[in-house]
């Protein structure tokens, strides 16, 4: 029986877009989910687009509205770590080289060369639309999001944890797109998950 549970809790629920029913979701018709929400996620992270491919293994932490994010390579070196907070955004790359601005899609784009969408991947991440501007979701017959498009990106879940009492049934593997950006995530582990 250990066995078996064991198998449960590694399961994971592939998803294709089947999506049965579109949403239009209005900004304001549902409250700013932030305060004492936290979560640690690690994963894999690639981004492709018309200059460059870039890939690494991210561990990303996020408690109510701070977030650190650590890019490593494949080998474990320290490729770059973003710090978000009330503050700024800085980022220290491997070199180290410090930068700093007011958001993390544009110290990203200028340092990295990509826009990391930070503000929206938040709530995208964990399988939800960003409550603050209009967004389309696509739903599977069972009510689950499969796709969302907002703020002009598009993004596709493809697998998903499965889920546990009480908790929200988190993202396995989602990919962003805008233009001729593609972010892929690949989450091996959630941890210190909470609402």
């Amino acid at each position: 029986m250990l066995f078996s549970i064991w198998l449960i809790g590694c399961t994971v629920t592939e998803v294709r877009n089947n999506a049965v029913k579109t949403v239009v979701i209005r900004p304001g018709s549902e409250t700013l989910m932030g305060g004492d929400n936290r979560y640690t996620l690690v994963g894999r992270l690639s981004v492709h687009n018309m200059q460059q491919r870039f890939s690494a293994t991210i561990n990303w932490r996020h408690h109510a509205n701070e977030d650190q994010i650590h890019f490593f390579s494949p080998l474990g070196q320290t490729i770059a770590r973003i710090e978000q907070g009330v503050t700024g955004v800085r980022l220290v790359t491997a070199e180290p080289a410090f930068y700093q601005a007011e958001n993390v899609e544009q110290l990203t784009q200028e340092v990295l060369g990509w826009m990391l969408p930070l503000s929206g991947l938040h709530f995208w991440v964990r399988g939800m639309h960003f409550p603050l501007t209009i967004a389309e979701l696509d739903l599977d017959r069972n009510g689950r999001i499969v796709a969302i498009r907002q703020d002009g990106w598009e993004i596709q879940y493809s697998a998903f944890f499965p889920m546990k009492f009480g908790m929200l049934e988190l993202p396995k593997s989602l990919e962003l797109g805008r233009h001729n950006l593609k972010i892929k995530l690949m989450i091996d582990r959630w941890l210190d998950v909470s609402d």
